[in-house]
């Protein structure tokens, strides 16, 4: 895996793309101190490598839900107490507002104090599905139902792009906004996707420089 990351590195100086993604992981078996004292010896030599090319390292915001046998955080950057901590490594924040509202998080209040060290943005929204938050709590379900949110192109959830651009902006962001497109509404054939990828650009496009 760490070879992995490196070529990416590579390919990305070669290709003149100033970052390369990646996640922070988790060794469920670890308490989450121990996990970040592991991951600091994985991480600090990618990070010189990166940076002797160039590249930043980004991580996503992502719980990760999936890498966890209980369905617990299997990302650990999903917070900004997780991101204060990678930041100390050099690396920098992929940040994607639905994964904090999806905990509970101000997108827009989280985001602010750290612009700085965002390096991509993934434009994503959420819809909260009413009355499932009861059941599941924060954390969603453990059965494989349904959880309490879902995740749609910008314009068809709960964020506030206006404000949540505008605070990029106002903190002196001026990179790439991407469009991640997991919108189960707007998915299964081309015309579909490219008819979300639609909503998504006219929610943005009076929000983002050309």
């Amino acid at each position: 895996m760490n070879a992995h990351v490196r070529r990416c590195v590579d390919a990305a100086a070669a290709l003149g793309c100033p970052t390369v993604g990646t996640f922070v992981g988790r060794d469920p078996g670890l308490s989450v101190r121990d996990n970040l004292e592991r991951a600091e010896g994985v991480f600090r030599p990618l990070v010189a490598y990166a940076r002797d090319h160039g590249v930043d390292l980004v991580i996503e915001n992502c719980l990760m839900k999936s890498w966890h046998p209980d369905g617990y955080p299997g990302n650990l950057a999903y917070s900004p107490e997780l991101w204060e901590w990678m930041f100390t490594l050099g690396l920098r924040l992929n940040y994607d507002p639905s994964h904090l509202v999806a905990l509970g998080i101000d997108p827009v209040a989280a985001a602010m104090p750290y612009v700085s060290q965002i390096a991509h943005v993934q434009a994503k929204d959420v819809e909260l599905l009413p009355g499932t938050i009861n059941r599941f709590g924060y954390y969603g379900p453990i059965s494989g139902e349904k959880g309490w949110y879902r995740f749609r192109v910008p314009g068809l959830g709960q964020i506030q792009w206006g404000e949540v651009v505008g605070a990029l902006r106002r903190g002196g962001y001026d990179g790439a906004v991407s469009v991640e497109h997991e919108d189960p509404e707007w998915t299964g054939s081309t015309e579909r996707v490219q008819s979300g990828l639609g909503i998504a650009y006219r929610t943005l496009r009076h929000l983002v420089r050309g």
